[in-house]
């Protein structure tokens, strides 16, 4: 199939550009502007689909974490929370579903992790950094510890703010959104 361009020459008439549409090249000066392809398959062209925020449905999950290594959890709920495991994921648009980490308290990590890995927060005072041992984070509070590793998943701005929001941990089996009636899924 032969693709071709209408092509317009500029000639000086009467003091302005006047346009002509040409066959083969002659004499004159190629406007550009005026140049229109005519491709065959140009209505056949795929869209990219982009979400819009009001469009997409959201569910609610619930995963048992009793067993499961700590860092690849919490990677996996982040890609939920971000929307990445759906087919209209879209960057800038909430996607994302609702999470419900039940037994945040069963949480394996593996190797030496459990004493060698750190906690650092900081006050905002000069010589305000205060350390604190995975172990001792895990016995105190196992939600706080996988809620800060998800938060650090996720991106730094409104919309991760907003992605945050849907993650619900908790220390044992229990949870308060029967009422959401939430999936079990095995991550």
């Amino acid at each position: 199939m032969r693709l071709y361009a209408q092509l317009a020459l500029c000639t000086r008439e009467s003091g302005g550009f006047q346009h002509r549409e040409l066959g083969p090249p002659g004499k004159g000066r190629y406007c550009a502007r005026n140049i229109k392809l005519k491709i065959p398959w140009e209505e056949s062209l795929m869209k990219t689909y982009m979400a819009k925020p009001g469009e997409v449905e959201q569910k609610w999950y619930v995963v048992d974490a009793e067993g499961q290594v700590f860092g690849r959890l919490a990677s996996k709920v982040a890609n939920i929370l971000h929307g990445k495991n759906k087919p209209e994921y879209t960057p800038h648009v909430d996607t994302g579903d609702y999470v419900i980490v039940i037994n945040a308290d069963k949480l394996v990590f593996t190797g030496k992790k459990l004493d060698q890995k750190l906690y650092y927060r900081h006050s905002g005072y000069p010589g305000g950094l205060k350390t604190t041992k995975y172990r001792d984070l895990m016995e105190n509070k196992p939600e706080f510890a996988l809620y800060e590793a998800v938060r650090r998943m996720l991106p730094k701005n409104k919309l991760g703010r907003k992605m945050l929001k849907k993650l619900r941990v908790y220390r044992g089996a229990e949870h308060d959104h029967a009422a959401q009636k939430p999936e079990a899924i095995e991550l």
